[in-house]
Order: structure tokens, then C-alpha cells, then sequence
């Protein structure tokens, strides 16, 4: 239980879903809830590459920004990005302005293109790994960057692939019915 809290709505919830109400509504509405929707899987793969280093609550602050900025992580336009492009996203304010993360967001849109020729979508793919030591050494060897073993971790966790909403927290249940019902 020391991992939980009651929040002023009476719901229990991972202590850190009740440290602000931005963590707040991310963690009830959207953290550890199954995805299968390429585009979403993408968002939340670049988002954790760029989190690395850094708080979560300062990407998911952003993120609406890095939205706007790399075209609602719509990996086939990510992936015609240019020197003129990366150039422009080192000049935006809105987001992360790192030279490493934003040339190897437009990279894995291009892995991304390639993944889903390959294995039919992202969904399919990453749905099928359960270790994160083995997604991110599979996604290395297809040329992605920015998605080592804690990077792909924090993935699973964010797209529901694993649950680790406390014992007890009111998610917890809710996750599981539902990675319970997806069809793979």
C-alpha cells in the first residue's frame, strides 16, 4: 500500500498518478492501457527517447508540441524529413531541441516504414515481445536509435504491453480487462 494513494476523488492510485494533475490524468486515462494503433505506438516510442535523461512531466507537458512538430508522429511524413527539417525542430521552443533525439525520431520513422513492410504493422510487431532487453536489441538491429532496455521498458509500460500499476490501484483492474480483450 505505500505505493498508492487515495486521491481527493476517492480513487486509489499509484502515488505518482496523484503527484500533479497532469501525472494525474495521464496515469487514470492513458498510462499501461493496451495500444495497438501504429501512430500512438510511434508517438510513444520518440517520446521516450526524448524523456531520456529528463522528467517524464516535462515531455508529456509537450507533448502536444512535439505533435505539431513531427506531424502527429505520422511516421511515413517523419520520414521524409530533411537537413532543413532538423533544422527547423532545433529552432522550435516548444520541444526538446537536441540534435541526437530529433535525427534519430526522423530515422526510426523511417525504420518504421520499413517494420511495418516487413511485419505488417508496428502493433503486430512490438505486441509480440515481452522482454525489453529483446525489443530494444530487435529494434537496434533494424537501425533504430534512441531505444535501449530502459527506453523500451518505459514503452511497454506506457502503451500497456505490461501493467505495472500497483496492486490495488483503481487502473490496475481496468488495464488488464482490457489487455484481457485485445485481439492480437
Amino acid at each position: 500500500m505505500s505505493g498508492l494513494v487515495r486521491g481527493d476523488d476517492g480513487v486509489v492510485r499509484c502515488a505518482w498518478g496523484a503527484s500533479t494533475p497532469d501525472y494525474r490524468e495521464y496515469h487514470d486515462d492513458e498510462w499501461g492501457r493496451p495500444v495497438t494503433d501504429d501512430r500512438r505506438l510511434f508517438e510513444k516510442l520518440c517520446l521516450e527517447g526524448f524523456q531520456s535523461g529528463l522528467s517524464w512531466l516535462t515531455i508529456l507537458r509537450k507533448r502536444d508540441n512535439f505533435r505539431a512538430a513531427f506531424a502527429g508522429f505520422d511516421f511515413e511524413k517523419v520520414a521524409a524529413f530533411n537537413d532543413r527539417d532538423v533544422e527547423r525542430l532545433l529552432q522550435d521552443a516548444g520541444i526538446i531541441r537536441h540534435r541526437g533525439k530529433i535525427e534519430a525520431t526522423i530515422n526510426n520513422a523511417r525504420r518504421a516504414v520499413e517494420l511495418v513492410e516487413a511485419e505488417g504493422s508496428l502493433s503486430d510487431f512490438v505486441w509480440r515481445h515481452d522482454d525489453s532487453k529483446l525489443l530494444a536489441k530487435e529494434l537496434k538491429r533494424r537501425g533504430w536509435r534512441f531505444v535501449g532496455p530502459t527506453t523500451a521498458y518505459a514503452f511497454m509500460q506506457a502503451m500497456g504491453l505490461v501493467n505495472d500499476h500497483e496492486p490495488g490501484c483503481d487502473a490496475r483492474e481496468r488495464c488488464e480487462r482490457e489487455r484481457a480483450a485485445l485481439s492480437r
